[in-house]
């Protein structure tokens, strides 16, 4: 249950497949490749506000938020996209407030080229990316071979990345002086079973690997989730700007999970080093946590419990998560997630979330309550 009103992106490896299938479909020409291409995009008002106890002070804002794209038709598995995002100033609580959570009133987030056949896709440029420990948007090169039967395996390198959604926006920036580089696998070939080992590297910092199992069947489900990252010994033993330690760290993740008709629920436990919690494997996007907070989900020697239940009335979609958090010594965070979507037209949408994160700390107690609303129009 993440934060719902982040941009979404769909996963290189389905636009790939999607891509490769609609390929006999193609224009026959550059011009008529741009002509038929397709524009899309979406307009939409957002607002947050929190309510901070302990003597922080309250914040907030109002956005406007516009995307624009367009992607051209296939052109001998050639395709071309452009997307650019706006944001508007509405308003906020404290001085600050918006500037804190926009670097830019614009950004171009995509610039890319891709070029796909039934065997492979290749896309190179400013593109978004859903990886299990690699999000956002990231100037980047991505190849997929989808060759082999019941696998599809996922090869990048990307150097700089930005995030950008109706809630905030990032300037793209340097990941490291050697960028980072990913291995992700996926097999599918016994039913109802998929194992995805993946490993990332990035030069001088950190290299990681895991393994996430996922068993699906008519109404049970089981995640099963282990990683573990390796320091570069220049850094190993040092302390980062928060006071963390910066050393080899792992997770462990554990989900059951069970869907019948128009109810979902779900329960699970993640549980990280002792000492130097995933130790960066968080450092360029997760998907692991739950929670739309989870300030402390990868602290170290955190252990987390939670459970969740999610309900479809009337085309209304209902949501609760609450967990709980020990991390450290001995200190622990609580969060509560309440969700409302309803979709008014098939384009037009509106989604509310209530928060409540209440922290013990190592620097004093923290209880911030809030509600981030938006209404959003796609084409």
């Amino acid at each position: 249950m993440k934060n719902l009103f982040k941009g979404q992106t769909i996963s290189l490896v389905a636009c790939g497949l999607l891509l490769s299938s609609s390929m006999a479909f193609g224009a026959d020409t550059i011009d008529s490749a741009f002509k038929n291409g397709k524009a899309s995009g979406s307009i939409a008002l957002y607002g947050e506000k929190h309510d901070n106890k302990n003597g922080n002070l309250d914040s907030g804002f109002g956005n406007g938020n516009a995307t624009v794209a367009y992607e051209t038709a296939s052109f001998y598995g050639f395709t071309a996209k452009a997307e650019f995002k706006g944001n508007l100033y509405l308003g906020e609580v404290e001085t600050a407030d918006y500037d804190n959570a926009f670097a830019n009133n614009s950004l171009m987030t995509e610039a890319y080229v891709k070029y796909a056949n039934d065997a492979f896709f290749l896309s190179a440029g400013r593109q978004a990316i859903d990886l299990e420990w690699l999000g956002d948007y990231n100037e980047s090169v991505v190849a997929g071979i989808t060759a082999i039967p019941d696998t599809v395996v996922v090869l990048g390198y990307t150097d700089r990345q930005a995030e950008s959604g109706i809630d905030t926006s990032a300037d793209f920036t340097e990941i490291t002086k050697k960028g980072a580089y990913v291995a992700d696998v996926k097999y599918s070939g016994l039913k109802g079973v998929e194992f995805n080992p993946y490993a990332y590297s990035a030069p001088d910092v950190v290299d990681f690997y895991g393994l996430k199992t996922t068993f699906t069947a008519d109404y049970f489900g089981v995640i099963a989730h282990y990683a573990a990252s390796s320091v570069d010994n220049s850094l190993a033993g040092t302390f980062d700007t928060n006071g963390n330690l910066i050393d080899d760290g792992s997770i462990g993740h554990l989900e059951l999970n069970t869907t019948i008709k128009d109810l979902t629920a779900a329960v699970g436990y993640i549980k990280t080093d002792k000492d130097a919690g995933v130790g960066l494997m968080d450092s360029y996007g997760d998907n692991i946590s739950p929670f739309d907070t989870g300030n402390n989900t990868y602290a170290a020697d955190a252990k987390t419990v939670y459970g969740s239940l999610g309900y479809t009335i009337a085309d209304i979609e209902l949501g609760a998560l609450y967990g709980e958090t020990k991390f450290g010594t001995d200190f622990k965070e609580k969060e509560l997630n309440l969700t409302v979507g309803y979709p008014i037209t098939e384009s037009l949408a509106t989604s509310v979330l209530y928060g409540d994160v209440n922290a013990d700390e190592a620097n004093g107690d923290s209880d911030d309550k809030y509600v981030l609303a938006s209404v959003e129009y796609t084409f």
